[in-house]
């Protein structure tokens, strides 16, 4: 037993020792291979690279050889085209020599006839003085003196001329304006018509008889002195049968009045207390009748947004008057006029109405506060916050101011038209006459006036003058020199036409 395995020891170790010597020739044998195998590969490579550095040789060749051939095509090429160029220039260098030939010669040829000209124009020039001095020795004139003659010839030809075209301009200019402005205001008239009454200073109440005056008298007068204290008037009862007239410079206080008084004669019992009592009635229904009145403005001009001050101010209008025109009447007469005017005109409608509607504002308080009422109507608008265009219109609409827009020249052309309109306002003979006499001795004034008369009611003024101090091209100026006298230094309603006339007539009898 410890023999067999020792035998099987033994073969094992011999069996190791013998794989270990075959594995070693093995290992030998694979490495002298892959050494032959990598000596190979290495020879191989180094064949490979001398065939490529070859083939890289041959193509750099054939490359430089192509670029070179490329090159010397694009040099012969260029070559070709400088040669083009040099005859080229070679050619437009002759035409050049040829041109400057050309140009020098023509040179010489401006050269002469320069000398030539400057040789005539010394014959010329030594011909004109020798005829400027004939012309001296017959005319008997120098030149200057001649000179200055011709001027005057000129000046006055000029002149005249000058004349005719502003004539025959100023009266295309005044027919096209006076036309487009007769339109224009007789549309506005025809589409705005008002009343106009003339009222006084003085109210008549009609008595049922003339026991009545024994009673508004009252014993020893109390009735007559309570209705005069408490209404501010006078009241006149004279022999005028079955009537009693109330006296005062306050509108409004005198329709209170007059109210009063006619409720006393309805109701029959005159006595102070009674009076008292009608005269506060009065003064209720008076101030009614203001606002109403005021608010009935407003409405038919359709102007809205008036403060209620300024309405009762308006109202107030109804009882004022001016030149025997009702100022409220106007005042409505020229808010439609400014309003149709703008409309026609293209300016604001708006502003217009209203600036017209209230311009004479200020003639509702102006009993009671001091200064012209256009300055008290500006203010009034002002303090009742009305626009500046408004406030500004108020204030030009008599010249006071300049006017600065189309509206307030609007309104100023409205209050004249509504002021001038034949039975608008009445006029007293005395100043009637007065500006009469001033319009005819602005005209007699001017030199060259032979004779002036003031004919249509003043409308016009016909002028004739001296024709042989005034030619026609000068009565134009006159003309315009009367016109702006007059508006210097009158006033007046509308406008007034200036006629200048001139006239020569020769007279002869044969006998």
């Amino acid at each position: 037993m410890l023999q067999n395995i020792l035998f099987a020891l033994a073969g094992l170790i011999l069996g190791s020792i013998i794989g270990i010597f075959v594995r070693k020739a093995t290992a030998e044998k694979k490495i002298i291979s892959a050494e032959n195998e990598a000596r190979r590969i290495v020879e191989e490579g180094i064949k490979t690279a001398e065939t490529k550095k070859k083939e890289f040789l041959i193509e750099a060749k054939d490359e430089i050889h192509r670029t070179r051939n490329e090159a010397d095509r694009e040099n012969k090429e260029r070559r070709a085209e400088l040669q083009k160029l040099e005859k080229r220039l070679l050619k437009k260098e002759e035409l050049l020599d040829n041109k400057n030939e050309l140009f020098e010669k023509r040179e010489e040829k401006l050269n002469k006839k320069y000398k030539e000209v400057e040789i005539k124009e010394k014959e010329i020039e030594s011909i004109i003085e020798l005829q400027k001095n004939e012309l001296e020795r017959i005319s008997g004139f120098t030149s200057d003196e001649a000179k200055e003659m011709l001027l005057k010839d000129i000046r006055k030809e000029a002149e005249y001329d000058a004349a005719i075209m502003i004539k025959e301009i100023e009266r295309d200019a005044k027919e096209e304006a006076d036309r487009k402005a007769r339109e224009i205001v007789s549309y506005a008239i025809q589409k705005c018509s008002a009343d106009h009454v003339a009222e006084t200073t003085v109210s008549v109440v009609d008595l049922p008889n003339d026991e009545m005056k024994g009673r508004i008298i009252g014993r020893e007068g109390r009735n007559i002195r309570a209705l005069e204290t408490l209404t501010g008037i006078d009241l006149i009862i004279d022999d005028t049968p079955e009537a009693v007239v109330i006296s005062g410079f306050d509108p409004i206080r005198r329709e209170v009045a007059r109210i009063a008084l006619e409720k006393l004669i309805n109701d029959g019992r005159i006595h102070p207390a009674r009076i008292e009592e009608m005269v506060e009635r009065a003064r209720k229904e008076v101030n009614q009748i203001i606002k109403d009145e005021g608010e009935k403005a407003a409405f038919d001009t359709g102007i809205h947004g008036l403060r209620s001050e300024m309405i009762k101010l308006l109202g107030r209008l109804k009882y004022r008057t001016s030149y025997g025109q009702n100022v409220l009447k106007h005042s409505i007469e020229v808010a439609h006029l400014s309003g149709i005017m703008a409309a026609e005109l293209g300016a604001d409608i708006k502003i217009a109405k209203r600036a017209g509607l209230l311009h004479d504002i200020g003639k509702a308080v102006d009993h009671e506060i001091e200064g012209p009422h256009v300055t008290i109507g500006a203010d009034i608008a002002r303090k009742y916050k009305e626009s500046n265009e408004v406030v500004h219109a108020i204030e030009a609409h008599h010249n006071d101011v300049e006017p600065q827009t189309i509206e307030a020249i609007l309104v100023q052309a409205a209050d004249a038209i509504s002021a001038a309109r034949p039975g608008a306002r009445r006029e007293t003979l005395e100043s009637y006459i007065k500006r009469l006499e001033k319009l005819e001795e602005i005209a007699n004034s001017f030199e060259g006036v032979e004779k002036s008369f003031a004919i249509q009611a003043g409308r016009e003024i016909r002028i004739m003058v001296k024709p042989e101090d005034i030619n026609d091209s000068s009565i134009i100026m006159v003309a315009k020199s009367i016109v702006k006298r007059i508006e210097d230094e009158l006033e007046y309603p509308g406008q007034i036409k200036v006629n200048v006339i001139r006239e020569t007539r020769a007279i002869e009898y044969a006998k």
